[in-house]
């Protein structure tokens, strides 16, 4: 099951990534000097570096991850929905949501705490946004992002087929809501009702701090209208805005090995 859950998600990651490349380059919604030549091919290859290592990491360290944790606790008849039972699709959709919500929790708490923090800012470090700036986490973080989900997994008992649907969206709503794209202004207030939009995720990345602590949603948009930290536009709109932290504007961020050592310089 591990094998061809791992091939499953590959296959989405695949299909996903290409798609929204084509798509980047036939609508980009920004034109700038991060997205494009030789500036954009150290930024992807940073980004791109980070997904592989991280995925190395998974599997050396936790190779079950969430997929393997919601198997696990099915056999042994872990978690709340499996006590109670619940029917299957319901705890398969309340799962999904919990899940979800989880991990907005989590980014929540990448920001508010400084250990975790210093993690998560060589994400936001990117001085670009376009979908891979959605594969650009640390390798540390995303192996604590796992364990946090493979805990909410056994807790609640999540059906198997619930997790590795969450995980294929989780990852493709991640490059669809980072992606450089210009979406038609009455389509992206239509879905920003229920999913992260690029433009709407694109806020977070803003270099002025009161924007980016707003807009923590990866999949669904509600949460942050329902805690209060949702920021429709940023004040100078996203073509003036600036993107990335204030305090890294040099190359830095376009080399693997400054941004690996991110988290441990003060």
């Amino acid at each position: 099951m591990l094998q061809s859950e791992a091939g499953i998600r590959l296959a989405a990651f695949v299909s996903i990534f290409a798609a929204m490349a084509l798509l980047e380059l036939a609508a980009p919604r920004l034109n700038r000097r991060e997205m494009a030549g030789a500036v954009k091919a150290r930024r992807w290859f940073v980004n791109l570096a980070m997904v592989v290592l991280s995925s190395v990491v998974l599997r050396i360290v936790f190779p079950a991850a969430a997929v393997g944790a919601a198997l696990w606790a099915e056999a042994n008849g872990y978690g709340f929905f499996r006590m109670a039972s619940v029917d299957p699709l319901v705890a398969g959709v309340i799962a999904f949501v919990a899940l979800d919500f989880a991990v907005w929790l989590e980014h929540v708490a990448s920001h508010k705490i400084p250990l975790l923090w210093r993690i998560h800012r060589m994400h936001h470090s990117d001085t670009g946004f376009d979908l891979t700036t959605a594969l650009r986490f640390h390798p540390l973080e995303i192996l604590l992002s796992m364990i946090w989900k493979a805990a909410i997994v056994v807790l609640l008992g999540a059906p198997v087929l619930c997790v590795l649907l969450f995980e294929i969206v989780l990852n493709g709503c991640a490059m669809f809501n980072h992606a450089n794209l210009r979406l038609p202004g009455a389509l992206d207030r239509a879905l920003r009702l229920i999913i992260v939009t690029p433009d709407m995720h694109r806020v977070h990345h803003s270099s002025t701090p009161a924007e980016t602590d707003s807009n923590y949603g990866f999949n669904f948009s509600f949460w942050d209208r329902l805690f209060g930290v949702y920021t429709p536009r940023p004040a100078k709109g996203h073509d003036a805005m600036e993107i990335g932290l204030r305090e890294y504007r040099d190359d830095g961020p376009t080399h693997l090995g400054w941004a690996l050592l991110l988290p441990f310089r003060r």
